[in-house]
């Protein structure tokens, strides 16, 4: 327990009061930021629109499968 009194006052000695007491702080709405996001529910994605293509795809090959081909461009 007396090694943390030390460390404290060579804190202090070294970055002053005003900083500690806004690192202090900072480390707080940290904190409550992070349990403030583990009790909330993971957003759900937007769902696509019925008849939508994924958008990971070239338009060629979209185009190709609309044509009824197996190569683009042909």
């Amino acid at each position: 327990m007396f090694e943390l009194l030390i460390l404290i006052v060579i804190l202090l000695l070294v970055f002053g009061a005003g900083k500690a007491r806004s690192a202090g702080s900072d480390l707080g709405a940290a904190l409550k930021g992070f349990r403030k996001s583990l009790q909330a529910p993971p957003p759900k994605p937007p769902a696509d629109p019925p008849g939508t293509q994924p958008d990971a795809e070239f338009p060629e090959v979209l185009a190709a499968r609309s044509r009824g081909s197996d190569k683009p461009g042909a």
